[in-house]
């Protein structure tokens, strides 16, 4: 319930004594920042390689449209002030970044606006294990490179904004087996950075949507198995890996809690767990900004 100190609050006092016909039109003025509740905007500012880093553009009268590079960007807010979610990817320098912003109306034209990437040191894993486990064969490689592109074109897809607060739930429950941004080494040879969390939980533990989503795309891959995207709005994602069961089809709209499929080890694993991958403007960002823990 709102403080009675609220400025809406008072606002909307203010308003009822105008009379019920001009309080309605004038309210639904009113700023409402659903991204932001209790003091704490979600996804928590980071702006570290594998971070999201909060970008205030300033006031406009209508949602400006921003990008990094060529990927279009989640704007939040309202008229008396919007912000820009970047997700930075892990492969990000540490430095000066910068957007392309695009106002409409009396505000219209381009801008570029900088902000600061921090840097950030990841855990390093060095294992030695049998050289069949780590070389594709020339069948399994061609296999992944199809694979590879169909979802590069499932990461691209940018869809209307959400409407509700981008705090997330975990997808199921259990222990968080490996960490977002881990750096593995086998045989002395470096593989990509860890894109999702891992977590630990039984075969045909419920793997559940994080928030409002869609389903996006649903299939079996030579990495990751029985896999789940669910497109939650404004280029923020979820991907869900190894599942032993798919229980959605494309095209569904889920609410939160409801369930995605069962945790499993399908794919290119050792054991059952679920690998959750968090994407927003195509960087794939950590999960546990969206947590409250």
């Amino acid at each position: 319930m709102p403080h009675l100190s609220d400025p809406n609050t008072q606002a909307m006092r203010r308003l009822l004594t105008l009379g019920p016909a001009l309080a309605a039109a004038l309210s639904a003025a009113l700023p409402r920042q659903a991204w932001a509740q209790s003091g704490v905007a979600w996804p928590r500012d980071s702006a570290v390689p594998g971070g999201v880093a909060h970008v205030p553009l300033g006031p406009a009268g209508q949602r400006p449209q921003a990008f990094a590079d060529a990927a279009p960007l989640l704007v939040l807010g309202d008229p008396s002030g919007w912000t820009a979610l970047v997700g930075i990817p892990l492969s990000a320098e540490p430095g000066t970044a910068r957007i392309r912003v695009r106002s409409e109306g009396s505000e219209g034209g381009e801008r570029e606006m900088a902000y600061t990437v921090r840097a950030k040191r990841y855990t390093e894993q060095h294992l030695k294990v049998s050289p069949r486990t780590v070389d594709l064969s020339p069948e399994d490689l061609a296999r992944h490179e199809r694979e590879r592109a169909h979802q590069q074109a499932v990461i691209a897809t940018f869809s209307a904004p959400p409407s509700v607060p981008l705090q997330m739930r975990q997808p199921t429950p259990g222990r968080r087996s490996s960490s977002f941004g881990l750096r593995r080494f086998f045989n002395g040879q470096p593989r990509s950075p860890h894109s999702g969390m891992d977590i630990a939980a039984a075969t045909g533990t419920p793997v559940i949507a994080p928030m409002p989503s869609t389903v996006l795309d649903t299939g079996n891959y030579f990495f990751n198995g029985n896999t789940v995207w669910l497109d939650h709005g404004g280029g923020l994602l979820s991907m869900m890996c190894h599942l032993s069961r798919i229980d959605v089809k494309v095209g569904d709209r889920l609410a939160p809690g409801e369930r995605v499929g069962a945790v499993g080890a399908t794919g290119r694993v050792t054991g059952p767990h679920l690998h959750w991958t968090v994407s927003l403007n195509r960087a794939s960002v950590d999960p546990a900004l969206f947590l409250d823990a």
